[in-house]
């Protein structure tokens, strides 16, 4: 049995993980950690940063807010616990010291942790390495009104694939209102929407001459990320330091 700790325990992920890992039989949570409230809903407790945590757990799966990562990272490193990075909109040197973490611990760290849209992903590869430069590639995100980075990172983690299946020679257009020119064939476009309640779509666009291929995801609720979420957990448990994702989980050929 896994103990784990829910990084973000009163959001709404946080909740869900909750539900969740209570009625799985290979994990429990031993505590929660949420800045803004501690009052229990479950049977743990509830603190405002991982230095209060009465018991080690085996793993922290965070659902949080980017600013609360290097706290995170500290307490990991500290106890050597492993670290399941849930949370979207990091800044740059944020992921480098996701990176340098991963080399002292075991750390999963992914945009989604949806198994449909790491499929995705894949599929996306190989599309691109069949159709090369012959075909102009669009993405388009749709997001719930609420949410706060965009484009989202499962955009941007589905750009960078496609990217390094073309040899990093793509450059990626965020905006088009403002250039009155035409589009080159070295540009990815990323495109966000947020509207109403929308857990989360992702559409891949290859535009060629009198065709089009599209390769969608849609989430219906945010379960889909939550099971990955518990999975990774349960599978970083006791493996050794460095940076995994779900392609080490899932066999996505």
């Amino acid at each position: 049995m896994v103990k784990a700790v829910i990084c973000g325990a009163q959001g709404k992920m946080g909740r869900v993980l909750n539900d969740i890992i209570s009625k799985r039989n290979d994990i429990e949570i031993i505590g929660g950690i949420d800045i803004n409230d501690t009052t229990p809903y479950a049977d743990f407790e509830i603190f405002k940063s991982p230095s209060e945590l009465k018991e080690k757990p085996q793993v922290i799966i965070d659902f949080s807010h980017p600013s609360a990562l290097d706290g995170l990272c500290e307490y990991c490193l500290t106890n050597g616990v492993p670290l399941v990075i849930a949370t979207t909109g990091y800044s740059d040197e944020q992921k480098k010291l996701i990176r340098k973490v991963s080399e002292q611990i075991p750390v999963f760290f992914t945009f989604n942790m949806s198994v449909g849209i790491n499929l995705l992903c894949s599929l996306a590869k190989k599309a691109a390495a069949i159709l090369g430069g012959q075909f102009d590639i669009e993405i388009v995100e749709k997001h719930h009104n609420q949410k706060i980075d965009a484009p989202s990172g499962t955009a941007l983690m589905l750009a960078d694939a496609l990217n390094e299946t073309l040899d990093n020679k793509m450059r990626y257009v965020y905006d088009r209102h403002s250039v009155r020119q035409k589009r080159e064939k070295s540009e990815i476009g990323i495109h966000a929407i947020r509207g109403g309640t929308i857990v989360g779509e992702h559409d891949i666009i290859f535009a060629g001459r009198d065709e089009v291929i599209t390769l969608s995801h849609h989430a219906a609720s945010k379960e889909v990320f939550a099971v990955g979420a518990v999975n990774a957990a349960v599978f970083i448990a006791g493996k050794p330091a460095g940076l995994y994702d779900m392609k080490d989980v899932i066999d996505l050929g």
